[in-house]
């Protein structure tokens, strides 16, 4: 169908889909009740019972042992296996990941910019006993961590306002809530090539990370859309620590993209 046809134009939301998608959004963060469900969408619970029996039977979603509560189904995690399976960007990464992960020993991971988050696609665990504790799907405020911040600087600041709206909610007593410290980070993060989380998302956890263009040489689009990073509890970081993370975080961008991008 063209572009502003009648069809495209006169087109409704269907208010029963918008409400499955909504239940299934809200599972995303956990467990919850028909009550807890019924209040946090604001939805009547005669309403939700059905929607909840009907994903259910789908398998979509399922009962918690116990029975009062629900969660995503079986059917949640095929779909989003599917997802991370198919998605070129994932497959292209992918080998960046296992030899960060190799030479650095410590926490790596690839994430997408969704709206104001950092949804994680990818990761490979470090070796050490003591590692970050995070899981595939797993949304984050862009602004508080390396891999959204890096992805925040590959975009002007008119697009930045109209994602960013402070103040910001924070994560940790380190996070930048306000617009211009926030700011002076990202400009600072397009200067050196990389962003620094500094206990901004965790304590006592710093990240680094960088942009991946989409795309090889020339045809690299921006803005970025995924970053890839390495996380290291501040008590491993020895001296020169930083700038062999950094170093190979650069390496295998240059790998994936086929040149270095300029900011």
């Amino acid at each position: 169908m063209a572009e502003g046809s009648t069809g495209e134009r006169d087109f409704r939301p269907v208010k029963s889909a918008y409400r499955a998608l909504d239940v299934l959004e809200a599972m995303a963060n956990g467990p919850a009740t028909l009550s807890e469900l019924s209040r946090t969408l604001e939805i009547p619970k005669s309403s939700l019972h059905g929607l909840l029996r009907t994903l259910t039977e789908r398998g979509w979603v399922a009962p918690t042992n116990g029975g009062n509560r629900f969660r995503l189904g079986v059917r949640a995690l095929q779909v989003g296996a599917r997802f991370v399976d198919e998605d070129e960007l994932v497959a292209q990464v992918a080998p960046s990941l296992d030899r960060l992960a190799a030479v650095t020993g410590e926490t790596v991971q690839h994430a997408r910019l969704d709206g104001d988050r950092v949804v994680y696609l990818a990761k490979r665990d470090s070796a050490h006993p003591v590692r970050i504790i995070s899981s595939i799907g797993s949304r984050l405020p862009a602004h508080a961590t390396a891999l959204g911040k890096s992805l925040l600087a590959t975009r002007d600041d008119e697009t930045l306002h109209s994602i960013l709206h402070p103040p910001l909610v924070a994560l940790t007593t380190h996070t930048l809530t306000d617009w211009e410290p926030l700011a002076a980070d990202l400009a600072a993060t397009r200067e050196r090539g990389y962003a620094v989380d500094d206990q901004e998302a965790a304590e006592g956890l710093r990240c680094f990370a960088v942009a991946v263009p989409t795309g090889r040489g020339p045809r690299a689009t921006q803005p970025s859309t995924d970053a890839i990073s390495v996380s290291v509890p501040t008590f491993r970081l020895q001296e020169g620590r930083e700038e062999e993370l950094v170093s190979a975080l650069l390496a295998e961008r240059a790998r994936i993209t086929g040149f270095a991008p300029s900011w």
